[in-house]
Parts: C-alpha cells; sequence; structure tokens
C-alpha cells in the first residue's frame, strides 16, 4: 500500500463527539464502527441511582475503565442467579461484588454476568468499549430513546431491544433520581480484580 493510500488516523479531543443524554444516561460516542472494525468506544456519565442491572451477552466483549466517581460492579458467574437484585450474588470461588474507584478496569468475556451501578450520590464517569461494532451504539440511540420518556423504564420495551442487540437481562434495570438504588458494597480487597 502507497503512503498516499493508508487511512488517517482518529483524533477526538476533550469534550467532542456525539452526545446522548437521557435522565438516566449520558453517553457520548468516542469512536463508532465507521472509523473503527474492532471496537466502539463511549464516555458515559452514570447518575447517581442508576443501576444497569446484571445483564450477559453471548458475543460481545466490554472493556469499562472508571475515570471518575465510584460505581458498584460484578463481573462473574454467580452460584445462584437471583432475579431480583445482584448486589449479593458470590461466586463459586467467593468473589462478591465490588466499589469501583477511579483507574478500576473491568473486562468482561463473552458469557460472563455483569452490572454496575452509582450508589452514591455524584455522577460517576467511565469509559466503555463494545466489540464488535456497530451494534451498542444502535443499542444506546435506541436504550436512551425509550428511557428519556420520563417516569419508571418500560421494562418490556428494553427487554425487547436487549434481546436484538445480544443482552440477556438477568436482573432489572433501575433508576432512582435520588440515588436510592440501595446500599453500598465493601470496598474491594488487594487483587480483587485479578481474573479468575
Amino acid at each position: 500500500m502507497s503512503a498516499h493510500a493508508r487511512p488517517d488516523g482518529l483524533l477526538v479531543p476533550t469534550g467532542h463527539g456525539r452526545t446522548l443524554t437521557a435522565p438516566a444516561h449520558q453517553v457520548t460516542f468516542k469512536v463508532t464502527g465507521e472509523h473503527a472494525r474492532a471496537a466502539s468506544s463511549f464516555e458515559v456519565v452514570v447518575p447517581p441511582g442508576f443501576d444497569v442491572g446484571a445483564h450477559v451477552h453471548a458475543h460481545s466483549e466490554e472493556l469499562f475503565y472508571l475515570l471518575e466517581g465510584e460505581l458498584d460492579v460484578l463481573a462473574f458467574e454467580p452460584r445462584v442467579r437471583t432475579r431480583d437484585d445482584w448486589r449479593n450474588w458470590e461466586s463459586r470461588s467467593g468473589r462478591r461484588t465490588v466499589r469501583a474507584t477511579p483507574g478500576t478496569v473491568i473486562v468482561v468475556p463473552p458469557g460472563c454476568p455483569h452490572a454496575f451501578a452509582n450508589r452514591t450520590d455524584e455522577p460517576a464517569k467511565m469509559f466503555f468499549q463494545a466489540s464488535p461494532p456497530p451494534d451498542h451504539e444502535r443499542y444506546f440511540e435506541e436504550l436512551l430513546e425509550i428511557l428519556d420518556g420520563g417516569g419508571p423504564p418500560d421494562h418490556a420495551a428494553i427487554a425487547a431491544l436487549r434481546a436484538r442487540y445480544d443482552i440477556e437481562q438477568l436482573t432489572p434495570m433501575r433508576h432512582d433520581a435520588d440515588g436510592t438504588v440501595g446500599a453500598p458494597v465493601r470496598p474491594p480487597a488487594p487483587g480483587e480484580y485479578a481474573a479468575g
């Protein structure tokens, strides 16, 4: 390939990208399937009281990097998948839900249940990457349309949307604007984020 035929890279400056906003979520598209073959990348602001609900992807892989604030997170197969709340799940090896702080990375392979919730009174911000693109871009667009309706989330509409985009919902998505999703969980023990 000649130097003239090589593609240029993409630079997305701070504060740039297409932003979708709803009361329960703000997502800024940083890199889309138009620009990358391996993954779509987003900056996500998670408001107090938002719980994405535990869910699993059969084919997609995800990476989360917490930039600001704190989130309760889960990324393991529990002994028992209860339908109401993932906060008390425990893996066969004893792993539990933890409180993630800035700099925490969570990698979620296909088939691994995962969740995050903001149980603090401050927004959290994370970098989020989903592979392969562009499915999660389309999912975010449609999800934010549903959530922008105000009032409690339409769980039937969200379930139908998630089924179209390789997302099996295990516990309900919740958004309580007053931040009362639930009590904080314990901080992580040293080395707890290691794969295993």
